[in-house]
């Protein structure tokens, strides 16, 4: 295995670490505890906003180094898009916004791996997106489900 294939350990560690704040919200959720009187699905969607905000930042940041605003319009669209798409998932119900933040991850998941096919990300962040992915979506998955 080339060591572009590994996943630097501060990113598998940090990365790992942003998944559980969505464990405990989703564990919250799921027995209906309420801390504080807080809306756990509500505080669920709202983190996931932020991180798939943030996610949909990295792409913009991928093009920063490499085209000096030479990339097309549409790689900046797109990267930006994830923000748009959090925000709507604040602003509608619980189960359309868990919805709509499952379509996004996913949306942007095959994205990112596109990214890295074409050489403008490393090899190892296909591994770990689609190990963190998964793991975010199953746990929006599992409140879903659980506030039906």
């Amino acid at each position: 295995m080339m060591t572009t294939d590994v996943i630097p350990r501060p990113a598998l560690l940090l990365g790992w670490a942003g998944v559980i704040p969505f464990a405990l919200l989703t564990a919250a959720s799921a027995l209906d505890i309420h801390p504080w009187s807080l809306d756990m699905t509500m505080a669920l969607r709202a983190y996931g906003a932020c991180i798939l905000s943030f996610m949909g930042g990295v792409q913009w940041g991928i093009l920063l180094p490499r085209d000096a605003g030479r990339a097309p319009f549409s790689r900046y669209l797109i990267s930006v898009g994830p923000a748009l798409v959090a925000v709507l998932c604040l602003l509608i119900s619980n189960g359309a916004g868990l919805t709509g933040l499952i379509a996004g991850f996913l949306a942007l998941l095959a994205y990112d791996i596109a990214t890295v096919r074409q050489g403008l990300a490393p090899r190892w962040y296909t591994s770990l997106r689609v190990q963190l992915t998964l793991a975010v979506v199953a746990l929006l998955g599992i409140t879903l489900l659980a506030r039906l």
